[in-house]
């Protein structure tokens, strides 16, 4: 195996976690929330954004390498789907310890259950077909963290 297959394949499991024999979609995710705390805490929404899309373009082609490299559809050792698609779930939010927490429990719910179109599109071939399906929950969860956060603000505020 080429040194640069070999990158790919350690970067899509996680440096490892995706090895996990308990969760490894949750392990792995654990990344995504020092990745998130990283960009959150020294960007901009705009940068968040610029960011978040360019860690998902990332995502498709280590995917898609370490799928190939596995030789089975979206197999559970490839994690960088949930850490490299977890910062979605955190733009234009302050990364403090407690929304860090609702973050990655919104996020891993949305990806275990997988509300439509999420489950369909994960159907789709490739890196592309591992990695949409954690875009989608990363949006869910974005948008269930805003709501969060802004009815625990409503409640603190009194």
């Amino acid at each position: 195996m080429s040194a640069f297959r070999r990158s790919m394949v350690l970067i899509a499991t996680g440096f490892g976690a995706g090895y996990s024999p308990i969760a490894s979609g949750t392990v792995g995710s654990l990344w995504g929330v020092a990745l998130a705390w990283c960009i959150n805490s020294r960007l901009g929404t705009v940068g968040q954004v610029a960011a978040s899309v360019v860690l998902v373009l990332l995502a498709i082609p280590v995917c898609d390498v370490a799928e190939k490299y596995f030789q089975k559809k979206d197999d559970g050792r490839i994690v960088a789907d949930e850490f490299l698609t977890f910062p979605i779930s955190l733009i234009g939010l302050s990364p403090t310890p407690l929304v860090l927490v609702i973050a990655f429990l919104t996020n891993r719910f949305f990806d275990i259950v997988k509300p439509p179109p999420a489950r369909g599109l994960q159907k789709l071939t490739g890196g592309i077909g591992v990695v949409i399906d954690d875009v989608f929950a990363a949006l869910y969860s974005l948008a269930a963290n805003h709501a969060i956060v802004w009815m625990l603000g409503k409640c603190f505020a009194h």
